[in-house]
């Protein structure tokens, strides 16, 4: 396994097999990322493969501060992000709401990670992509805002609104479990 200064190297160099092992490195730790923003698997794939060709164009501004893997991290987002802009799936980010309650259910201990990331997914675009962002990515109001370039308020807006989605999805998967523990 080559380490990570002789893979950046080989990459730049145009090397085939230097760009081959850095994907393959780094491929299965970001899919996910894609999958969370994408709608399907094959959106995600399309999204990784253009994040990928991205991160080879780029690789000479990776200046080896921070972790290779936080950087191509940092790329795929941004062409999740570019790839929702495109295709105008943010929706309307701007409708009012309410807060409601910011409890968090009891349903969720019960839950495996596959379900909480399927109920992610299954939250509209907007909501998922400010949710993702925020809660999973780690990026505050202000660099969303400016990522998606909305306003901080409704990014805040956006992610109280997947909250209580999530929250209702949860209390319902909270009742099945009840009921299939009865059964």
């Amino acid at each position: 396994m080559t380490d990570e200064k002789s893979l950046i190297e080989g990459c730049l160099k145009g090397y085939e097999s230097y760009q081959y092992e850095l994907y393959k490195r780094f491929a299965g730790k970001v899919l996910p990322v894609c999958k969370r923003y994408a709608g399907s698997r094959e959106d995600a794939e399309d999204y990784l493969q253009e994040a990928f060709i991205k991160v080879f164009e780029k690789l000479h501004l990776y200046r080896f501060e921070g972790s290779l893997e936080g950087w191509i991290r940092k790329t795929v987002v941004h062409i999740c992000l570019n790839k929702l802009r495109s295709r105008k799936l943010y929706g309307d980010l701007t409708d009012d709401f309410q807060v409601m309650d910011t409890a968090v259910p009891d349903g969720i201990q019960n839950m495996t990670e596959q379900d909480l990331l399927a109920l992610i997914a299954g939250l509209p675009v907007g909501y998922r992509t400010v949710f993702n962002l925020y809660a999973i990515d780690g990026y505050d109001h202000a660099e969303i805002a400016e990522m998606l370039g909305i306003s901080e308020s409704t990014s805040r807006s956006q992610l109280a609104k997947a909250r209580m989605v999530l929250r209702k999805a949860l209390t319902e998967k909270k009742t099945n479990y009840s009921h299939a523990d009865k059964a």
